[in-house]
């Protein structure tokens, strides 16, 4: 934990002159004095350190913050011979005679006790300021010249009231510290005594005649507790903090307790299953669109280099080593630290022939896949909308020629046009008229005026021959 607070001073902690371990969680001091022998400004607030210890080799020491602790007695700090300014806001310290052990510290010039007990003490300025000549600053006010006059004038009136008062204050001490202690046996002896069973009795008691319609009854009861334990805990959690306590060490590390086991509750209901694997190709075969890592892309086709190109807004500053690519006939894949991004291509190309790129002043990663031999482009081709045909209600000459058999979108070349014996053409009968006397039809026409026979007998505008 040291070398991490270190890092301004390139983890070394042989060199180390500062450190900050505030809100650590520490209960003891240790290592420090042999480790970092050159520290001059050390931070250990808000921590749960219950005694000053293993500082007294910090010769160069200039700066102790030990605000927010729960340390008691001002002690071990006649070897810090550089100290200039402790802090001790907000601790324990009772024993307020524990400040002449500071008197050894002749460079001690700010002193803060905001927060202890000591300083509800009457007459406790007084004492502090006549007890540290040295000292110019108490709970950040400066010590003036006539107020260390007066303190120096009535000292023993002052010291004996303070002692009076410290004695008090060390007997309600010690009955804190026994009801803290029967209150901590209570409850581990509860934990210890408690019999099987939800209603705390032993089952194999031959004493106990409960008939059986009792205990199904407290079966339901006991059912119910648990599915009304979550209103339990709201209430036990309401207690915990309603209930009046003194402000005591143990009080603050109960409080520090309750807060641990409450958090590591919260992580523990947190704690999520992990997850599946994601589905890059189904089962079926067919590859599936990912974008884990959530990268701007565009897939382009070239079609003078006959070419796919595919875009990825890669981050501009990560290194090259961390991208993985993988280019598939169908589909491009590219893993960016641990994440994938997997794009189905529109037409099959060559792994072999791909080729992937970087670019230095946008870190965009392009991937240019040529297409495959042979792979077919399919390209739209627009039909030119046919003609409106005109009405047929009319009888003008060019209507009489469509009913003769002429189609209006057939043009005949004048110059190949064929003469045409009407005999070729085979009229239409009826239903209702006799069978068709073959015999007086003409042969069929030449194959290569077929063409023209069938487009007439399809038609149906064609009339019949009389």
């Amino acid at each position: 934990m040291v070398r991490r607070r270190s890092e301004h001073n390139d983890c070394e902690i042989s060199s180390l002159e500062e450190v900050s371990l505030h809100q650590q969680d520490i209960e003891r001091i240790q290592h420090l004095d042999r480790w970092c022998r050159d520290l001059r400004i050390l931070y250990l607030q808000n921590n749960l350190i219950p005694r000053i210890e293993n500082v007294g080799r910090l010769k160069k020491l200039e700066y102790l913050n030990l605000a927010l602790n729960n340390i008691e007695v001002i002690e071990n700090l006649e070897g810090c011979e550089s100290l200039q300014k402790l802090d001790l806001t907000v601790n324990f310290v009772g024993r307020l005679s524990s400040v002449e052990s500071l008197k050894h510290n002749v460079h001690l010039r700010e002193l803060f006790l905001v927060g202890n007990p000591c300083t509800e003490f009457q007459g406790y300025r007084q004492y502090v300021v006549s007890s540290l000549p040295q000292l110019k600053w108490l709970d950040g006010t400066e010590i003036s010249r006539s107020e260390r006059i007066g303190a120096s004038q009535g000292l023993e009136e002052t010291r004996r009231r303070v002692w009076e008062q410290e004695k008090e204050y060390l007997k309600r001490r010690a009955r804190e510290r026994e009801e803290a202690q029967r209150k901590e046996a209570g409850e581990e002896k509860g934990n210890k005594e408690r019999k099987p069973g939800f209603d705390g009795r032993w089952y194999t008691d031959i004493n106990n005649t409960a008939p059986v319609l009792e205990e199904n009854k407290e079966n339901q009861d006991a059912e119910g507790n648990v599915v009304n334990s979550d209103l339990d805990d709201a209430r036990r959690e309401k207690e915990f903090w309603e209930t009046p306590c003194s402000f005591t060490p143990e009080s603050r590390v109960e409080a520090h307790r309750h807060l641990e086991e409450k958090k590591k509750a919260k992580e523990k209901e947190k704690e999520k299953k992990p997850k599946a694997p994601r589905t890059l190709i189904t089962a079926e075969g067919r590859v599936m669109n990912v974008n884990e890592p959530k990268l701007d892309f565009s897939l382009t086709e070239d079609e003078e280099n006959n070419t796919i190109v595919l875009d990825l807004g890669v981050y501009r500053h990560m290194d090259t080593s961390l991208i993985g690519v993988d280019v598939q006939p169908t589909y491009a894949r590219v893993t960016v630290k641990g994440k994938i991004f997997q794009m189905v291509l529109p037409a099959e190309v060559k792994p072999d022939s791909s080729t992937a790129q970087r670019s230095q002043t946008t870190g965009h990663l392009v991937l240019t896949m040529p297409r495959a031999e042979g792979e077919i482009k399919v390209t739209k081709s627009v039909l030119p909308p046919p003609r409106a045909r005109q009405s047929r209600c009319s009888d003008s000459p060019e209507d009489n020629k469509r009913r003769a058999g002429v189609p209006e979108w057939l043009e005949v070349d004048p110059s190949r046009r064929t003469a045409l014996d009407l005999g070729d053409i085979v009229p239409r009968r009826s239903a209702n008229e006799g069978p068709l006397d073959t015999s007086r039809m003409a042969p069929p026409p030449p194959p290569e005026h077929s063409r023209f026979s069938h487009d007439f007998v399809d038609d149906p505008d064609v009339p019949p021959l009389v």
